[in-house]
Order: structure tokens, then C-alpha cells, then sequence
């Protein structure tokens, strides 16, 4: 069972099957679904240290990419009740903090439970999109840097093995 566990392991830490891996993951797990991409981008790196920066990297863009698709999501989910409704939502508390914030509240896309659904907001509240893609990837960026980073630093151990 081992065996098997470190052949497939071994096969996503090479460079033409584990990024794409990170990529998917990452975009996958910036959508409402519940999947967390960190330990794809860890477990990738801690198989090999030299794919630190593409895997933040991939993982960044994959992840954005994600944030960006539900933005579209919120900003379709609020046309659509519009257009059921015949008018425009009840201002939520929530709703008033972003509009108050405006795109510069995607930053905090990066964090979780809230991260991702934030982005699905900025959508409803037709937020601009392209400064919203801008702050999620800064935020997203800083995640993945640091979460990554600390891995290579507490378990550095993990990483020649």
C-alpha cells in the first residue's frame, strides 16, 4: 500500500502532471465547493523543493481564475433574482461592508469559510471586475507564498526526504 502511495505521489511531484495538478485543484477549491488546494500545493513541493515557485505561481493563477468564475457566478445569481424578483435585493450587513469597500474587499478572497463567497458578492454587487481579479490574485498570492513557504521552513526535514 505504501508502495502505491509513493508511486502516485511521485507521479503528480513531476512537472507536466503535478502543476496541472495544482491548477485544477486550485481552481476547483476557489469555486463555492468545499476542497482546500494548499495540501496539493505542499504535498507537491515537499516532492520537489525547486517547483516552489511554479507551484505558487500555478496555483495563484489557477486559484484566481477560480475567484473570477464565482464573481460570475454571484453577479449571474443576482441578475437572476432580479429578474424573478422584479427588484433588487434587501441590503445585507455584509452586502453594505463590501459596497463600502468595493474591489479592494477581494483581497481578503484569500481567506477561508468566507474567502470565496466574498468574490460570489462582488459579483451581486456588479463590483468591478478586472480591479476584483487584481486584488483576489494579490491576496491569493500572499496565501499561497506564505503558506508554503512556512512549510519549507518548520519541515524542512519533510522536504529531502
Amino acid at each position: 500500500m505504501v508502495s502505491w502511495i509513493n508511486a502516485l505521489m511521485a507521479a503528480l511531484a513531476l512537472p507536466q502532471v503535478g502543476l496541472p495538478a495544482v491548477f485544477i485543484i486550485a481552481v476547483v477549491s476557489a469555486t463555492l465547493l468545499p476542497l482546500g488546494s494548499e495540501f496539493a500545493v505542499i504535498a507537491l513541493v515537499s516532492l520537489d523543493a525547486d517547483l516552489f515557485w511554479p507551484a505558487v505561481l500555478v496555483a495563484t493563477v489557477g486559484n484566481t481564475l477560480g475567484g473570477a468564475i464565482t464573481w460570475w457566478m454571484g453577479f449571474g445569481a443576482e441578475r437572476a433574482y432580479e429578474r424573478i424578483r422584479h427588484r433588487r435585493p434587501h441590503e445585507a450587513r455584509a452586502l453594505q461592508w463590501l459596497e463600502r469597500f468595493g474591489a479592494r474587499g477581494c483581497l481578503l478572497s484569500w481567506l477561508p469559510v468566507v474567502g470565496d463567497p466574498l468574490c460570489a458578492v462582488a459579483g451581486w454587487l456588479k463590483l468591478p471586475f478586472w480591479p476584483c481579479v487584481g486584488y483576489m490574485a494579490v491576496g491569493k498570492f500572499a496565501r499561497y507564498l506564505t503558506m508554503t513557504a512556512a512549510l519549507m521552513w518548520w519541515f524542512p526535514a519533510h522536504l529531502n526526504a
